[in-house]
């Protein structure tokens, strides 16, 4: 007879626990037999002994079964999911998904909203006029099927074993154990019922991971866990050492999304869409990753992927003018701009605060109750490497309430190192982790601009 006592002694000697104790505890934990105490011991163990591979799969998959297991068969083809760790700016699924279903492959995507700096898919399509992300599982099914994409919250009840345990790390000191926080990011992927999955794994200060040596490491913890778990899984390591794109905020990220599908974006967003977006088709198996390439170019270039926006826009509720012409999205009543007070060079952004001024313009969450201004956030004008001058334009803020400048734009300029020199340029994606491999990269935008 199993014994929770028992395998909270075994794992705090360094024992490895069989897929029978772990499942036990991960069953017990969600039912309420296995009380706080108990729960809160093990994990401690996990952290400070933490798991073999088989051990952090194993308890990854009891963790995506202690709940609904969403079953995508009603969906033809092959479905691709890609999930990112968090940043600012990051509004890649918006770009990415219309790329992927423009090259015939299906994005049947559940995502998350956005807590404290980083930002979140659901509410940026929130700030959509009249789209929603509540769809019924056959209107989800049928979306996807007709037109290749549809982008929601979470139905029913997947992995609830996840939230349980994710509480209670977060008051007991065991958040950043890497075997956890793979097994929490796996467990709702592998619910969610894609065939194969492309992680993208931020690195650098406004990342959950600061390292790039952590993010690898978590990376590969995560694609163990989906090809041990039966998906075709690689991770992406890419760049928050300053913000995706020039646009901070729901519906400002919307529009920047929307003019990068015409062609009309930022060059650092479109470089990391376009290898999330080959990856995840290499994944699905559509060719090589030069075949894929191409694809990618050829649903941009044709005007294929914005048009499957749109249609998602619409099939969801809202007006689909809006990505057609973005500037027409909401718009804050104030603007602000922070000026540059100093001559050299931006040497360094710090992008977490930069997250926090959008969120104190109104932008995002400083708790899960707080309410979302749709048009709040803010434009970077000077990035990290570019040369200014006192008077030049750093920012502009765009708020509902002209209280909220003072504290947003203190934060912003305290985000912010110049220097002398002119730093070196930071790369936007660093490595590709596959199966038993990791490939070194170092993409950047070329001198010419032109990707």
């Amino acid at each position: 007879m199993l014994r929770m006592y028992d395998i909270i002694a075994k794992k705090r000697d360094g024992g490895t626990l069989t897929q029978e104790e772990i499942c036990f505890f991960v069953k017990g934990y969600t039912e309420g037999t296995v009380p706080d105490y108990q729960a809160s011991a093990l994990l401690m163990a996990i952290y400070l002994n933490g798991m073999t591979a088989q051990e952090t799969a194993q308890l990854t998959a009891a963790m995506a079964h202690s709940g609904d297991m969403v079953d995508l068969s009603a969906i033809s083809g092959v479905k691709a999911d890609k999930h990112s760790t968090g940043g600012v700016g990051d509004k890649t699924t918006l770009v990415v998904a219309p790329i992927v279903a423009a090259c015939d492959v299906k994005m049947a995507k559940m995502s998350g909203r956005g807590l404290g700096h980083t930002g979140g898919t659901l509410d940026k399509i929130e700030a959509i006029p009249g789209c929603t992300v509540s769809l019924t599982p056959q209107q989800f099914f049928r979306q996807v099927n007709e037109i290749g994409l549809a982008v929601i919250g979470q139905t029913g009840n997947l992995a609830p074993a996840d939230k349980k345990l994710y509480a209670l790390r977060d008051v007991t000191a065991t958040v950043s154990c890497v075997p956890l926080i793979a097994s929490s990011i796996m467990s709702k992927k592998l619910a969610s019922g894609s065939d194969c999955i492309l992680l993208d794994v931020k690195t650098g200060n406004g990342a959950f991971m600061k390292t790039l040596e952590a993010s690898i490491e978590l990376a590969k913890a995560m694609v163990e866990i989906g090809e041990h778990n039966g998906r075709h899984t690689a991770a992406l390591i890419t760049d928050m050492d300053m913000p995706l794109g020039h646009l901070v905020g729901n519906s400002l990220e919307v529009q920047e999304a929307a003019e990068t599908l015409m062609g009309k974006g930022p060059q650092d967003l479109l470089l990391v869409c376009k290898a999330l977006a080959t990856n995840i088709l290499v994944l699905a198996d559509k060719g090589s990753a030069e075949q894929c390439e191409v694809m990618v170019d050829k649903a941009l270039a044709s005007g294929a992927a914005l048009e499957k926006l749109c249609l998602m826009v619409q099939a969801q509720g809202g007006d689909a003018g809006y990505i057609r012409a973005p500037h027409t999205l909401p718009r804050a009543k104030y603007e602000r701009q922070v000026l540059c007070e100093t001559e050299g060079y931006l040497c360094a952004m710090n992008t977490e605060k930069i997250g926090i001024s959008a969120v104190l313009l109104g932008a995002g969450r400083e708790t899960k109750e707080s309410v979302i201004d749709p048009a709040a956030g803010l434009r970077i004008e000077k990035k990290t490497g570019e040369k200014v001058v006192p008077g030049d334009v750093l920012a502009v803020l765009y708020a509902e309430d002209k209280a909220k400048f003072s504290a947003a734009e203190a934060e912003y300029r305290s985000a912010l190192t110049f220097g002398a020199e002119a730093p070196a340029p930071i790369p936007l994606v660093y490595a590709l982790v596959e199966k038993d491999k990791v490939t070194r990269l170092s993409y950047q935008i070329p001198p010419n601009g032109q990707i």
